[in-house]
């Protein structure tokens, strides 16, 4: 992608639909008058009081308690360096999403124009009272060890500058595993560390306090190796310098057993990592260019374990694994403070994350068959669920036993289930998606590329590496649209009534005739409908030109349902192609079926469904828990169509034992298991979550899941289309280019499942 063109996608993306990346959402109702005159005045006065009777009430009565400063002065953020408290906002704003995100936490980002420590401490106290924690962001040092130090003796919330502490808590649970594996003890091993600002300090210190020795560690700076002889130390490079007579980087590299990188680019070449001890451990975390290039290192020395700040190799060493949940633990029980302790804790919880087996929703998203403890996974997945569980109990429980915590947890178990409960969030979910058809892009045949929207969601799947786009159409008009957003990327475009492509539309003319010859169609037939997009996007998909297609955009369900049925047909054992659609809501993924294809299903036909749908459900990693719906209850009712679902249900138990489904049920109580619990304790979805709702017709199924999507401004992905022999999808009519896209990485996944299906055979 051209820089301008990024340049210009990162500007509109701040900039619209409304300018920066976060907003505040009122918490009570605030419909009637009553509301507004307890939200406001008169009302608001009684808690007021409340709080001035005893302070701590604040917690109980505002939203103090969850609520945290991301502050920055702007002095050395990112790359850019000293850019200024306004340049810094847009940063702060993402470290607030990433709060919000990761685990349910609010705030508020704080720039302050102040450069001179005193005057930053004092600004900071003052506002302090609006906090319950507070995280320094982008300070320069050496000013931001005495802010900190400062800081955190004067106030009374959790405080952390997480540019010098969450590496140091990352990277020290990837020292301890790596270590574990190289079968080397923290006390005896040799620490290179390149670089010597406030990251490079904590993570020493760190290292230090689960049991590195001083005079085991090497540090060195821009100016080489921090020796005692040097003139001008600062108290922190002073604290690592050493009496050893060397100079450079390559003389403190031989023999070394571990290199820690933060630091600059391409500073360590082969013959310095080839000078280091036996199985050596290579943390290279300068981003986004690391001190040695990833696969240089590893065909360098296959005995090394390797780790970077980049996300496109293993073993990434990423602060949101830390600051999020480790704020989590300390807001959960009111600590003053964030202490060594507890930072301890939370590298300890995650080193051992690391080595218990890992969710298969976790090996989903990493298109990973099993990942297992070893040289090439010793940190977590961001996207590993356990992290808002593990984490923040393992903090909590170091902040009640080293005294900071000021309201102490009783029930563990209540606590774990109240943290599991935070990690809804759509957009995490949606993230995995994307990472898992990124993991291993299908080619994707877009059968109406000649559509300015089609286009612009082609162009995010290739430059996201989503999937491969093939685009049929005008090749005129699409080489015009892409011109017009500067999609100038060299993907393949195909006209399928044109004679450059007559050799490919003969050739799957005659292959469709042979399945269609004894259905009354002629070869001349054939060759006319392959004139047809949709027919031809099919059968690529079936020659094994392409992996899977999409196509709705601008025509209706049935005209695009029909070629694509005619073309793949069912896969073995499927008597009816159906359709789920994946809502993305408040408590989690929930699949609906049937949302497109089936008017009114038979019993068989519908617990076929429940089935096809349960197998989708498990491609996201997910154990299916599946309630078929009606107006009634277990059979309270002896109309037709209640007694259909029914039999649905009985047939389910009969043929898939296994699969954990029941009904007929009403929504609200497959949705409510307290409900459920009181009133039919004896059902299979008792104590469970509902994820996967069957409807007994298209009327109900279709007419719920476009309600829910526009009351609940939630995010629908469908329709799925479930039971083709090869991948297919249908776009609704109009699509938005966003659920274009979605769609997309969900057709890459279901081609990736069907090649696997397709290689087990």
């Amino acid at each position: 992608m051209k820089k301008n063109q990024q340049r210009r996608k990162a500007l509109v993306y701040h900039a619209k639909p409304k300018p920066g990346k976060t907003e505040v959402v009122p918490t009570k109702s605030y419909r009637t008058q009553r509301d507004l005159a307890l939200a406001y005045s008169p009302g608001v006065a009684i808690p007021c009081q409340e709080i001035e009777k005893q302070l701590e009430n604040v917690y109980k009565y505002t939203n103090k308690g969850n609520l945290v400063a991301v502050i920055s002065n702007g002095t050395a953020v990112l790359g850019l360096g000293d850019i200024g408290p306004e340049a810094s906002k847009p940063v702060m704003e993402g470290k607030a999403l990433l709060f919000k995100i990761f685990a349910d936490i609010d705030v508020f980002d704080i720039e302050i124009n102040e450069k001179d420590p005193e005057k930053f401490i004092q600004t900071v106290k003052a506002i302090a009272p609006t906090f319950g924690g507070i995280n320094l962001e982008d300070i320069k040092a050496p000013e931001a060890f005495e802010i900190e130090n400062r800081l955190k003796a004067e106030l009374d919330i959790p405080l952390m500058h997480d540019d010098q502490h969450g590496t140091a808590i990352i990277s020290c649970a990837a020292l301890i595993n790596a270590l574990e594996l190289s079968h080397k003890k923290i006390e005896e091993v040799r620490i290179v560390i390149s670089g010597a600002g406030a990251a490079a300090i904590s993570c020493t210190r760190l290292y230090r306090a689960f049991g590195a020795q001083k005079e085991n560690i090497v540090m060195l700076d821009s100016k080489g190796v921090i020796r005692n002889s040097r003139d001008i130390l600062s108290s922190q490079k002073a604290e690592f310098a050493t009496d050893r007579k060397i100079d450079t980087l390559a003389e403190a590299m031989t023999d070394a057993d571990v290199f820690i990188g933060l630091s600059q680019p391409n500073i360590l070449d082969e013959n310095m990592l080839l000078s280091m001890a036996k199985n050596p451990i290579v943390f290279a975390m300068a981003n986004p260019t690391p001190e040695i290039d990833y696969n240089l290192a590893c065909k360098t020395r296959a005995d090394i374990i390797m780790a970077t700040g980049r996300s496109d190799h293993p073993n990434q060493v990423n602060n949101v694994l830390g600051f999020p949940f480790i704020f989590r633990g300390a807001l959960d029980v009111r600590a003053t403070k964030i202490n060594e302790p507890m930072k301890m804790a939370a590298v300890e919880a995650l080193a051992q994350l690391a080595k218990q087996s890992v969710p298969e929703q976790v090996n989903i998203a990493y298109e990973e068959t099993k990942l297992n403890f070893g040289k090439d996974y010793i940190i977590p997945k961001p996207f590993d669920p356990r992290l808002i569980v593990e984490v923040p109990v393992a903090v909590a429980k170091a902040a009640i036993a080293s005294g900071v915590a000021r309201e102490p947890i009783d029930d563990w178990q209540a606590y774990e289930a109240e943290l599991a409960e935070r990690l809804g969030g759509h957009q995490k979910i949606l993230r995995m998606i994307h990472d898992r058809a990124k993991s291993a892009p299908k080619s994707i045949v877009f059968a109406e590329a000649d559509q300015l929207d089609v286009i612009k969601a082609a162009q995010i799947i290739h430059e996201e590496k989503i999937g491969i786009p093939i685009l049929l159409g005008n090749k005129e008009t699409i080489q015009n649209l892409m011109e017009s957003i500067d999609f100038e990327a060299e993907v393949s475009i195909i006209d399928p009534k044109t004679e450059e492509h007559i050799e490919s539309r003969q050739r799957y003319a005659k292959a469709f005739w042979e399945t269609q010859k004894r259905r009354g169609k002629t070869l001349y037939e054939c060759d006319s409908l392959l004139k047809e997009r949709n027919y031809y996007a099919a059968m690529m998909v079936r020659a094994g030109d392409a992996d899977t297609m999409l196509s709705g955009f601008s025509r209706k369900y049935p005209a695009v349902v029909k070629p694509i049925l005619e073309v793949m047909g069912k896969a073995r054992g499927v008597d009816r192609v159906a359709a789920t659609n994946l809502m993305l809501t408040k408590r989690g993924m929930l699949f609906l079926s049937d949302t497109s294809i089936n008017v009114d299903p038979s019993p068989k036909e519908l617990a076929k469904i429940a089935q096809m749908t349960a197998q989708t459900v498990k491609m996201f990693g997910v154990e299916p828990v599946v309630a078929l719906l009606s107006y009634n209850n277990f059979g309270s009712s002896l109309f037709p169509q209640a007694k259909k679902v029914s039999q649905a249900v009985s047939y389910l138990h009969r043929m898939f034992p296994n699969l954990i489904a029941d009904g007929p049920v009403q929504s609200d109580f497959a949705l409510n298991n307290e409900m459920l619990g009181e009133r039919f304790p004896f059902s299979a979805l008792h104590n469970r979550n509902v994820n996967t709702l069957i409807f007994p017709n298209l009327d109900a199924a279709n007419i719920t899941y476009k309600i829910i999507k526009e009351l609940n401004n939630t995010l629908s992905i469908g329709p799925i289309l479930m039971g083709l022999r090869q991948s297919a999808h249908i776009l609704q009519l109009g699509a938005s280019v966003d659920e274009i896209v979605n769609m997309a990485a969900i057709a890459s996944i279901d081609a990736q499942e069907k090649l696997k299906l397709k290689a087990r055979k």
